[in-house]
């Protein structure tokens, strides 16, 4: 093996590495964030109500931390797909397949998705775990800003204002910046303009290989 093609197999490995890492940091962040929601619905319920005004904000933090772990894992599968496809063009056999099965079994690689979950097409066990776990988090959110309206109402007029704006705007911040980065592409299409320029055009993006 030249030393070119070892110096790809190791980026590869680097990748996979990166990709394992970041499912693991996704599940430890999910797991933490339940773990919290939990602890403040129990501290709320037993009459400590202010808890549940933290309820809120830690859902927006773990869902921003995932979505976090999941962006580095898209980068992490975009540059193991290139590598996988050089790799195999160096070596004249379709060994490698690791992109192919992912796209197919999680999530595929440059099309339009709400994090990791395809807008069409593409639906997977793991796009129904994205579901479910946001959809968790969301609940959480709301019911535990509904359990602490009493006790915000109560609040100085500025606390509540500060509380609201505060709360609301991150919220909405973080939904477009996210809609933007992923719904819109930009994230994608940031690693596919690095990864053309190198690799040889859009031909060899993880959509279009055969």
């Amino acid at each position: 093996m030249d030393a070119t093609t070892r110096l790809a197999a190791d980026q590869l490995a680097r990748m996979r590495g990166m990709t394992a890492m970041y499912h693991r940091r996704f599940f430890f962040d999910v797991n933490l964030t339940t773990v919290m929601l939990l602890a403040l619905f129990v501290v709320g319920w037993w009459e400590v109500e202010e808890a549940f005004l933290l309820i809120p904000v830690v859902a927006l933090i773990g869902a921003v931390a995932t979505a976090f772990d999941s962006s580095y894992l898209v980068f992490a599968r975009w540059y193991a797909a290139y590598l996988e496809t050089y790799l195999n063009d160096r070596m004249d056999d379709r060994i490698l397949v690791g992109s192919d099965l992912e796209n197919l079994y999680l999530f595929p690689l440059g099309a339009r998705k709400i994090v990791t979950i395809p807008l069409s097409g593409g639906f997977s066990w793991f796009s129904f775990v994205t579901i479910f776990y946001t959809t968790i988090g969301a609940l959480a959110y709301v019911f535990g800003l509904m359990n602490a309206w009493d006790v915000l109402v109560a609040a100085p007029t500025g606390a509540i204002v500060l509380y609201l704006v505060g709360l609301v705007g991150l919220t909405l911040a973080a939904l477009v910046v996210g809609v933007w980065w992923f719904v819109g592409g930009e994230g994608e299409r940031r690693l596919g303009s690095v990864l053309d320029a190198r690799f040889g055009g859009p031909s060899r993006a993880p959509e279009n290989r055969e």
